[in-house]
Order: C-alpha cells, then sequence, then structure tokens
C-alpha cells in the first residue's frame, strides 16, 4: 500500500510539475519576485498536501511565534537536512518569501529548474568557493532588506535519521556579514521519507522552530556551534527512538 500510494504521490508531482514550470517561466516576464514566490509556494503546498492526502503524511509545528516579526525583519533559517520533504515544507509554512541557496546546476532539471531559475534566489558555482559566498552576502544583503528570508541546510547533504552531519558554517558566516538572527529548525522528515527513498510512510512530521540567536558579536564558528547543539539536541527529543541511548 505504500509503494502505491509514493506512486500516486510521485505521479501528482510529474503530472502538476510541467504546466507550473511552464507557467512560471511564462509569468516571470510581468511578475515581480515576491509575486513569483507566492506562485511557487502554491505548487510546494499541493505537494505537502498531496503527501497528506495520498500518503498519510501529518505535519505538526511549534515555535511559529519564535520567527521574526514585522514584513521587513530579516532572518537566516539553519533547518536540519533529512529529506526532499523539508524543501517542499519550509515555504508551505513560512509567512515570508525565502531564498534558498542552492548550486547553479539544478536551474538546468526540466520544468522545476526552469521554474527556479526565474526566482529571486541564490544559485552558486561550488567550484568557485570564495567568489560563492561572496556572491551569498552580495545578494544575501539585499534579499534580507526586502524581508526575504535566507534559507540554509548547514549539513549541506541529507542526514540519515538519528545521525549529524558535518555543520558547515556558511549561514553563520552569512548572519555575522549581514547582522541578520539565525533561527534553528530541527525537522523529523526521515521519519516518513528517508534519505534516498522513494517510499513514503504515513506518519507526524514534526517541526521545531527555535528562538533568533543574535549574531552580532559572535565567530562564525561559535555560533554555528551554538545551532548545531540546538537543533541536534531538538532532534533527540522530538524522535527519540531514532538515537537510542546515545
Amino acid at each position: 500500500m505504500a509503494l502505491l500510494r509514493s506512486l500516486l504521490h510521485a505521479l501528482w508531482m510529474l503530472v502538476t510539475v510541467i504546466p507550473w514550470g511552464i507557467w512560471m517561466v511564462v509569468s516571470s516576464i510581468w511578475s515581480n519576485g515576491e509575486q513569483m514566490w507566492w506562485k511557487a509556494a502554491r505548487w510546494l503546498r499541493w505537494q505537502t498536501e498531496g503527501l497528506r492526502i495520498l500518503c498519510g503524511v501529518q505535519y505538526r509545528v511549534s515555535g511559529m511565534e519564535n520567527l521574526p516579526q514585522g514584513k521587513t525583519s530579516p532572518g537566516i533559517l539553519l533547518v536540519k537536512h533529512q529529506s526532499t520533504l523539508e524543501t517542499f515544507l519550509m515555504p508551505s509554512l513560512m509567512p515570508h518569501p525565502l531564498a534558498y541557496v542552492f548550486k547553479r546546476e539544478l536551474i538546468y532539471i526540466p520544468f522545476f529548474g526552469w521554474a527556479m531559475g526565474r526566482m529571486d534566489m541564490i544559485h552558486i558555482d561550488r567550484s568557485q568557493r570564495a567568489q560563492a559566498f561572496n556572491k551569498v552576502v552580495e545578494q544575501g544583503k539585499r534579499l534580507l532588506a526586502q524581508g526575504i528570508w535566507v534559507i540554509m541546510f548547514p549539513e549541506g547533504t541529507r542526514i540519515p535519521r538519528g545521525q549529524a552531519g558535518t555543520y558547515k558554517s556558511g549561514g553563520t558566516r552569512l548572519a555575522i556579514a549581514t547582522g541578520a538572527p539565525v533561527i534553528p529548525i530541527a525537522v523529523t522528515s526521515a521519519k516518513v521519507w528517508p534519505r534516498k527513498a522513494f517510499i513514503k510512510r504515513p506518519g507526524i512530521v514534526d517541526v521545531s522552530i527555535g528562538k533568533p540567536i543574535p549574531s552580532e558579536g559572535r565567530s562564525a564558528d561559535e555560533l554555528m556551534r551554538e545551532v548545531e547543539a540546538w537543533i541536534e539536541g531538538e532532534m533527540r527529543r522530538l524522535d527519540p527512538e531514532a538515537y537510542g541511548r546515545d
């Protein structure tokens, strides 16, 4: 049954992404960045709703009150990365437009990547590390000033359930360079959609949003250690069976 449900969800994504991708590219001719964002968020909500209806995936969110208030209040979201699910779910939950930092190669994916390429996000060439980070800071300052929150996955790649990846300091370096606070977010997405898995299982995904951590007067490594400690501690609270007795 889980396989059939997952096949139906994959079919739902396929049949909706093609017209959506075409619409995004065409409408970018007259739409501004914020309008483009909400068009994208609508499609992502279709996918998370599809997971709920077709695969029995429920969502439980705590800490929404910790998000920065005000239309132009800056924030850098640093999110636990276990699954593709959180890349869909975060835009579905957030009251502000988000700008993902992602590798440039993704914009060449038919329809989905084309749509991403028409949005106001930060795509980087990872082969040019110094220039890439300078681009992140330059564009990050501009986006944050507009009230667009920057979202990053500090582990860099999806991590198996019950494990922690290497937390890289790019997000906290950006926070220090821009003066924006960081908001740590724990997500138990691998309980229902594990890393590199096709089959999605029914269950509850917990999303816990931590209090903003100021970046002023901090070092990037020290700040990232605090972010990592909060996220990993919260993951153990939310999903204790995944971590055993460690």
